[in-house]
């Protein structure tokens, strides 16, 4: 994806999330200087597997599995400073060296004790499926002007005034949502006085950073959190995330200009997986989605929840397409369909009697589609050992020139395999 006009490349989910994002973006960072977090929060979980050991990253990008590459977190991030550190110190206890090589934007909100409360005190009424990890209120704060960001940590004083007000707002509006919970003022402020010493070293104007890189010539990652299906505003409104996970969230959540952004990567999985309520039209049915479920290991890595399966939608995907401006695509865990005689592709929906080829605005349409399905053949061999697009057998390569088709993206790299080498780079045509 990078070449001398090419610097500074998005990638982003192009479904519901949990497609594979972190592998690509610590393959893509091999070749990268700076990675880039964009959005969201500690609910994400990357997964990223380096010959037999396992590591899930929440909040900070998967690029810092690789030694000459600079981290950053950017503004649109909402820090949960208590789970940045812990993830530093499992990563420093297993032998990766982080020093010098995470920034986190001044400009980024906290994510405090008092948000985790109301996200749970409102998860109870609303059953939207969210994590509880206080990510939304985050957010609300935020946009309502109230939130408590890193900078404000070097004025303590401060910093104190403004806990007092939240903590304080925070308690009137548990009560009003019948929770017995409340937050303790003292606790938050020695939280605070605790975490200042070793957040504030790391805090930086990170879009000047990266703008400055970009400038260079030097080769960026911007990565985001969820899936486009989940933006706030272009995903399945309400059940969504609190943030915009698309690439247009990208240039804000970095701090640079889109005229920065060279290139656009959308991963989605070879099939459809979703965590959480909210429709989910290509769900497949018992044993077909239990069955991709076990095989493709679908279970959140943060939470541990099942994922819902289905198969592959293109009309999500040309969506995604359209709403990030995709100029290429990954196809992740293609080995998943390795032992399936035929598997069903959806290329439209019926809504209500009539063909429908775009993904409706209302979540409730949405739930009455019926997707028109195509029978594609498959191959019934193991494509783990394959490293070139020839060593796929042809059903497989048939596969995803129809995905690729129905997309109208051109397929950048396809996976089959949890492991970095598990990976094909295809050449552009």
């Amino acid at each position: 994806m990078f070449d001398q006009q090419t610097t500074c490349i998005v990638v982003v989910g192009a479904q519901w999330g949990d497609e594979g994002k972190g592998k690509l973006v610590d393959v893509l960072a091999e070749r990268a200087d700076l990675v880039v977090r964009y959005q969201g929060g500690a609910n994400a979980g990357h997964t990223v597997v380096i010959g037999d050991t396992q590591f899930i990253l929440r909040q900070i990008p998967s690029g810092i599995l690789h030694s000459g590459v600079t981290c950053v977190i950017g503004n649109g991030v909402v820090l949960e400073p208590e789970n940045l550190f812990s993830e530093l110190d499992g990563l420093n206890s297993r032998g990766i060296d982080t020093t010098g090589r995470l920034v986190v934007s001044d400009r980024a909100h906290l994510v405090l004790p008092y948000h985790k409360l109301l996200d749970a005190a409102s998860e109870k009424r609303q059953q939207l499926g969210t994590t509880g990890r206080g990510i939304g209120p985050a957010y609300e704060d935020k946009y309502g002007r109230r939130g408590i960001r890193v900078v404000d940590l070097r004025r303590l004083d401060c910093a104190r005034g403004l806990l007092q007000d939240r903590v304080s707002r925070a308690n009137r509006l548990l009560e009003m949502m019948g929770s017995t919970q409340q937050a303790n003022l003292d606790d938050h402020i020695a939280l605070l006085e605790r975490l200042a010493p070793r957040l504030l070293p790391l805090a930086a104007d990170a879009g000047l950073m990266v703008d400055r890189a970009v400038r260079e010539g030097r080769r960026v990652l911007l990565e985001g959190a969820q899936g486009a299906l989940l933006d706030v505003d272009h995903g399945t409104y309400p059940y969504v995330t609190s943030s915009n996970t698309t690439a247009g969230g990208a240039a804000v959540g970095a701090g640079i200009g889109p005229t920065r952004i060279g290139g656009v990567l959308g991963v989605v999985k070879a099939y459809t997986t979703r965590v959480g309520n909210g429709p989910l039209p290509t769900e497949a049915e018992s044993p077909h989605g239990d069955r991709l479920r076990e095989l493709g290991g679908e279970f959140g890595s943060v939470t541990g929840r099942p994922r819902r399966c289905g198969w592959f939608d293109a009309t999500v995907v040309r969506y995604a397409a359209r709403v990030n401006g995709l100029t290429g695509l990954a196809v992740t865990k293609l080995d998943v369909l390795d032992t399936f005689a035929t598997i069903p592709v959806g290329v439209n929906y019926r809504l209500d009697g009539e063909t429908c080829e775009e993904v409706p605005a209302e979540a409730d349409a949405l739930a009455r589609v019926k997707p028109v399905y195509q029978t594609l053949q498959g191959w019934r061999e193991t494509t783990g050992a394959a490293r070139r697009l020839s060593d796929l057998p042809a059903a497989a390569r048939s596969y995803l020139d129809r995905l690729e088709e129905l997309s109208g993206v051109p397929v950048r790299y396809v996976s089959v395999g949890t492991r970095r080498d598990q990976i094909i780079e295809v050449s552009p045509a």
